[in-house]
């Protein structure tokens, strides 16, 4: 079966260029590289359940997810990894959203790392598509603790929360977007995507997720998916199991 999961946008191009957090366009016509929007899997979702979890793979997350609901709150904790760069272009995204898996609109914030002529580079954003992703200004290294957090808080109003406590700064962000429909919660590991599709995925060894929760309750209190990033039979990133409610790790095997 299909489905529609929709990707994060790539500021790497753009960094140099920012002086002050704002709006990014991305894509064609914009001179800044590959476009943010809904992506459809050209390898479709496999599913089996197990118990309260659902394996699933996809063609650009790794992680977990949960849907068949209305979620109002998600929030997870994880540590900034660090690029393995070689001198080809990759990107990867580390984030926690609500809506995006299978919905047309998300409410996302995360950390990016990435690889561009052999140099690494790591930053924070947060999207609310349609609307181009924002880009923050803070920097963001290898090794940094981050947590993030997204909330509905009334009809189609949402606060985002990015904070960077090894780097002593946090973000507060209250949009509106009355179309949402709140049908997901996410905690991921991605290979952003562009015109072209699925982009190379960023050899960032492990990123480490912990105290994740949907709706105020750890993961494993719920039905959740649990994801692992394929590219027909190659696996490109691993999700372990659940451990202490909700902490988990996604694992790079391949870009």
């Amino acid at each position: 079966m299909l489905t529609t999961r929709c990707a994060t946008a790539l500021f790497a191009l753009l960094l140099p260029l920012l002086t002050g957090a704002g709006a990014v366009p991305t894509g064609a016509g914009a001179g800044a590289g590959p476009a943010a929007g809904p992506l459809q899997e050209p390898t479709g979702r496999q599913s089996a359940r197990n118990g309260r979890i659902v394996q699933a793979t996809s063609s650009n997350w790794s992680g977990y997810a949960v849907s068949g609901g209305r979620y109002s709150s998600v929030a997870a904790h994880w540590v900034q990894p660090a690029a393995h760069c070689t001198r080809t272009t990759s990107y990867a995204s580390f984030w926690i959203g609500l809506d995006g898996d299978g919905s047309h609109s998300v409410e996302q914030t995360g950390t990016e790392t990435d690889c561009s002529g052999g140099t690494p580079m790591s930053y924070a954003w947060y999207e609310m598509y349609p609307a181009y992703p924002v880009a923050f200004t803070h920097p963001v290294r290898p090794g940094d603790r981050i947590s993030a957090s997204v909330t509905a808080t009334a009809a189609g109003a949402f606060t985002l929360v990015l904070s960077d406590a090894t780097g002593h700064w946090s973000e507060t962000v209250r949009r509106n977007l009355p179309g949402a429909t709140r049908a997901s919660a996410e905690v991921i590991a991605e290979a952003p995507s562009g015109n072209t599709g699925v982009l190379p995925l960023t050899d960032f060894g492990t990123a480490s997720f912990t105290g994740a929760s949907v709706n105020g309750r750890p993961l494993a209190a719920l039905a959740t998916e649990r994801i692992t990033m394929t590219a027909g039979p190659a696996v490109l990133a691993t999700t372990s199991a659940l451990a202490g409610g909700g902490n988990f790790a996604v694992t790079w095997r391949r870009g």
